[in-house]
């Protein structure tokens, strides 16, 4: 599932040159005021925005809300849009943003946890970064959760700009250019940003790495 979803995040914003064509032909269409061409554009990314603002955020109420606030804006701004870049680019800088918003606001009031709420109940974001096979020996098990739980200490002091970066990169599979795009910063700055929150949760992990 995780993998499906890493591959979701990848190929955002990659289409090929009839998609495209579709994808600005829509845009134009709903600038003019076809709500049936905008409500198609909706469709064609609701999943992806819905399923990245979750990864991100791992909380499906502030997903939801951030899936709702950026198709609102992408309504309300869509007259504006010159085609600068991709329709797909500019959604999901959209979401980008709304998203570290939320992990701003999260980091002021200090509420991360270690775990969310999944389908079939609590889930530890962490078990996703785990070490293959660790529950096979007890030992490494248990090294693992360490690790884990230093990971999650680590995450909740990165700036919530190295953090989105760290999480994309690792957690959603992004590239880097994808994720300068998303961010509206350059490739190298995306790259720079990742340095600074690598380098930290290599020094914080010490012994554990």
């Amino acid at each position: 599932m995780v993998e499906q979803q890493a591959g979701v995040i990848e190929n955002i914003g990659v289409h090929g040159a009839s998609d495209r064509s579709t994808e600005a032909d829509l845009v134009r269409a709903a600038q003019r005021g076809d709500t049936a061409a905008f409500d198609q554009l909706v469709r064609a990314h609701d999943h992806q925005v819905l399923r990245m603002a979750y990864n991100l955020l791992h909380s499906e109420e502030d997903a939801r809300d951030v899936y709702q606030e950026a198709f609102l804006r992408v309504y309300r701004n869509l007259p504006k849009f010159r085609f600068d870049c991709s329709f797909s680019t500019w959604l999901y800088r959209i979401v980008s943003n709304l998203c570290l918003d939320q992990l701003r606001k999260r980091k002021v009031r200090q509420e991360e946890s270690s775990t969310f709420e999944g389908e079939s109940g609590q889930v530890d974001r962490l078990q996703f970064v785990a070490e293959e096979r660790a529950d096979v020996d007890p030992q490494r098990r248990f090294q693992s959760a360490e690790v884990n739980s230093r990971i999650q200490e680590v995450l909740a002091e990165l700036t919530p700009r190295e953090r989105i970066v760290f999480e994309m990169r690792h957690y959603q599979g992004m590239r880097l250019r994808a994720i300068g795009e998303a961010l509206n910063v350059t490739e190298e700055a995306a790259k720079n940003c990742l340095f600074r929150a690598t380098h930290k949760m290599r020094a914080a992990l010490g012994d554990f790495v």
